[in-house]
């Protein structure tokens, strides 16, 4: 029999795939305030194909976080996180996904539980985003991502992952921070069509303008939707994603910036995508998970 190495950890009485592998006092639907939802979909990916393995990694790498938050001095796991069985959209056309995800996501807040999505390829979003809007009509979205994903059709289809901002739009105003990869098309639709209810704030932005998040801020609405693509950082630190982009930002910066918007807006649920793991590469799959953790202590002080 393989000994167990001393160094790793002893996980008892605790689910194979709930994040954190949080015993039940403190992850029970009932008692939590998070509920994580993970969407297992891969079906209009375009280049690097694995998001559907996406959820799984993320809650694996989870297990070997260290549940005291050393920025902020506190265990944010007491808050209650409660993650869902990973929905059964693997095989589904896209539309049928959207809508179950939309169904998903609009029971968990109408029960008044903060939604978390796990993806999964980046269409996931528009299901939420629509579910969002039903009970948030002042809603508007904070797009992190190297992509603009403004295409209006992709490969055939409207509910690409390279559609999934132009989707958004149909629904609310978006701000996107981080691009730096974009088509003719989708240019031209942000020159002649976008009608002022999209800003993006590239790269090329946040290198020349010292105040780009105070921009970034100041145009999101009260009530708001975060959606991170992995993408958006650079590939140094996340190499894996679908299409990974050079130039990306980084860990400290990405944290920045969600810390002041959070501060300023409500933000009512929020999603982690295009996680593609790369087998013996477990960087990403952690950053992704701790990722969830800091946003969600930013969000939910823990009274000491």
């Amino acid at each position: 029999m393989e000994e167990k190495s001393p160094t790793t950890p002893m996980l008892f009485n605790v689910p194979a795939a709930s994040y954190l592998a949080l015993e039940e006092e403190h992850s029970t639907f009932k008692k939590s305030k998070v509920v994580i939802i993970p969407v297992p979909y891969d079906m209009t990916t375009t280049y690097i194909h694995g998001t559907s393995a996406g959820p799984a990694a993320i809650l694996e790498a989870s297990r070997y976080l260290e549940r005291y938050d050393d920025e902020l001095n506190q265990e944010t796991f007491r808050i209650g996180i409660n993650t869902m069985d990973p929905l059964r959209v693997e095989n589904m056309q896209p539309q049928d996904m959207v809508e179950k995800v939309y169904s998903q996501t609009l029971e968990i807040i109408k029960a008044n539980k903060f939604p978390v999505i796990v993806g999964g390829e980046h269409s996931v979003t528009i299901g939420v985003v629509k579910a969002q809007k039903e009970l948030y009509p002042n809603l508007s979205v904070l797009h992190l991502d190297a992509h603009y994903d403004l295409r209006d059709e992709y490969f055939g289809s409207k509910l690409n992952h390279g559609c999934v901002t132009r989707r958004i739009l149909e629904f609310c105003p978006v701000v996107q921070v981080g691009t730096r990869s974009m088509s003719k098309e989708e240019k031209d639709f942000l020159s002649t069509q976008a009608n002022g209810r999209i800003k993006s704030v590239s790269v090329y932005d946040i290198l020349e303008t010292p105040m780009w998040k105070d921009s970034v801020t100041n145009n999101l609405s009260e009530n708001i939707y975060i959606t991170v693509d992995l993408d958006v950082f650079d590939p140094s630190i996340v190499p894996a994603v679908g299409t990974p982009e050079p130039g990306g930002i980084g860990w400290y910066e990405t944290l920045d910036l969600l810390k002041d918007v959070i501060k300023a807006k409500k933000v009512v649920g929020f999603d982690v995508v295009e996680l593609c793991p790369i087998k013996g590469n477990i960087a990403s799959d952690f950053l992704a998970a701790k990722l969830i953790y800091r946003l969600l202590g930013y969000m939910f002080p823990v009274k000491k």
